[in-house]
């Protein structure tokens, strides 16, 4: 680590000292300083993953309707546009999920109208935004702007990212908030580590056994925030409320640790846990109610005078306004929903998959497909054109060797980093293994690709090396990232006609499907 030099307390202000060893252990790595180019990177890819995105936007489509569950939320979304953001149309009734990514779908409904672009162009934004968010974190966790360009590079060419950003569809936004969240988190570790060296430089670190208050945490703040509108996007959010919530602590005791506290567990439940449980799961349900503002606000949206319609008994809930309680009641049947949603086992869904499928992306989803006369441009006789739903196999196959490591990193070399990216993947994967007979699909492990991406870009960290290493050591670590990330880029290019509905020929279609759990 490159000693950083801190003015000593009470001495001249003047002269300066490097820092001790308990401050060092705080701080760890410095950043890199190279601001300027990071933001350059940061930008360029942002714009390049941008541009991919948006290709071709308005395709695919059922004949001018929605594919797939765009078939779900498209029109719902139309209806929060039409009705001022509530969804009303009772005789539907799958009105399955929170408001907030049919409000942001219609946003774009609004600025483009009903078509492809409209359906999808928030959907591309937020996958954009996920692309710079995964370059700051990548940068942060490895304290060197080249891996986190390196992982920018890896999610703009996941099949899986690069599908569900153009899609209207509501996975991408709990990819991008949970994320968010997690670059939130990450800072505030940062943060906390920096305020208890400044205790341990100027000698007030030990005023008690349980150490220092560390003030207001504003990027604390900030996580729960995302973390609600993860939670305002689908229930699945409070997984990440949870998973983020124990990370949040562990952080804090690892930082009293360092810092020398007496008392580090204790400290963290005394001076710590209350404000993080205000933080990661007060305001995500503060902000989750506020998601239903115009189904609050309204008169005829979905369940909106359930209570009083259906003279449901308060119970014990009588002291809540009526509103809440009928939210509460849609609430519970929404939940009912969800839990028995089961396949018929005599007509299973062609393209349901189970869990333990989703990290190595063995069981791929399709959401169009044509074929014959109506399909032309590819320059055979017969021409077909599919979109699948689909991640780039350089990088998903590669899963379960990462979690390997990480896991190893995490338990026997106490690695924060890999621990940290370990939750976020297995926050958007161990829940679904709760209740396996419910009906279930690839898209669900939306969240859990840039948390891959993250998870390579360490391990492509550590081939690279450290430059103490020698040049020799570090080019040849250079060469094996390079030609790696080239393979993912190929890969994808490879993919790219099954991702973006491009008409190929039924030989080129063929020979997309490497794996007979793909066809």
């Amino acid at each position: 680590m490159t000693a950083t030099l801190t003015r000593p307390h009470g001495d001249d202000p003047e002269v300066l000292r490097p820092p001790s060893d308990r401050e060092a252990a705080l701080l760890g790595s410095p950043m890199p300083q190279d601001r300027v180019r990071a933001l350059v990177v940061t930008i360029v890819l942002t714009l390049i993953g941008g541009f991919v995105r948006l290709q071709n936007l308005g395709v695919p489509t059922d004949k001018g309707s929605p594919v797939f569950d765009e078939k779900h939320y498209v029109p719902q979304a139309w209806q929060v546009l039409r009705n001022g953001g509530f969804e009303d149309n009772a005789g539907y009734e799958l009105v399955v999920h929170p408001p907030l990514a049919k409000q942001l779908i219609a946003v774009g409904e609004a600025l483009f109208g009903y078509g492809g672009w409209g359906w999808r162009i928030v959907p591309a934004i937020a996958g954009t935004v996920l692309i710079a968010l995964t370059v700051v974190i990548a940068r942060r966790l490895t304290r060197s702007t080249l891996l986190g360009g390196i992982a920018g590079v890896l999610v703009i060419c996941d099949g899986v990212l690069h599908v569900q950003s153009r899609m209207g569809m509501l996975d991408i936004f709990i990819a991008v908030f949970a994320l968010a969240a997690f670059a939130c988190l990450l800072r505030d570790r940062d943060q906390v580590r920096e305020r208890l060296a400044t205790a341990v430089r100027q000698g007030w670190v030990h005023e008690t056994r349980f150490g220092p208050k560390l003030g207001f945490r504003w990027w604390r703040f900030a996580a729960g925030l995302m973390v609600g509108l993860t939670f305002a996007i689908k229930w699945s959010g409070l997984y990440y409320m949870a998973a983020f919530g124990v990370l949040c602590v562990a952080f804090d005791v690892a930082a009293r640790r360092a810092a020398g506290v007496e008392r580090p567990w204790v400290g963290t439940l005394r001076r710590d846990v209350a404000p993080a449980l205000w933080a990661i799961v007060a305001i995500p349900v503060l902000t989750y109610l506020a998601s239903y503002w115009a189904w609050f606000a309204s008169e005829t949206a979905t369940d909106r005078y359930y209570t009083e319609i259906k003279n449901v008994d308060p119970g014990l809930f009588g002291f809540l306004p009526a509103a809440l309680r009928s939210l509460g009641e849609y609430t519970a049947n929404v939940l009912h929903f969800h839990a028995t949603l089961f396949t018929p086992k005599d007509h299973p869904h062609p393209w349901e998959s189970k869990p333990w499928t989703w990290p190595m992306g063995l069981r791929p989803m399709l959401y169009s497909y044509e074929s014959g006369a109506s399909v032309s441009g590819c320059g055979g006789s017969e021409c077909v054109r599919a979109t699948m739903l689909i991640g780039t196999p350089a990088l998903w196959w590669l899963a379960l060797p990462m979690l390997g490591w990480s896991l190893w990193r995490t338990l026997f070399r106490f690695d924060w980093r890999y621990a940290a990216v370990t939750v976020g993947y297995l926050a958007g994967l161990l829940p679904w293994f709760i209740n396996l007979d419910r009906q279930m699909y690839f898209f669900y492990a939306t969240p859990m690709a840039p948390f891959l991406a993250l998870g390579l870009t360490l391990i492509c960290g550590q081939i690279l090396g450290a430059a103490r290493r020698g040049a020799e050591r570090r080019g040849t670590g250079l060469l094996a990232i390079a030609l790696y990330t080239g393979l993912v880029v190929a890969n994808f290019a490879w993919l790219w006609p099954i991702l973006n509905a491009d008409p190929i020929t039924t030989t080129h279609w063929q020979a997309e499907m490497w794996l007979p759990s793909w066809r």
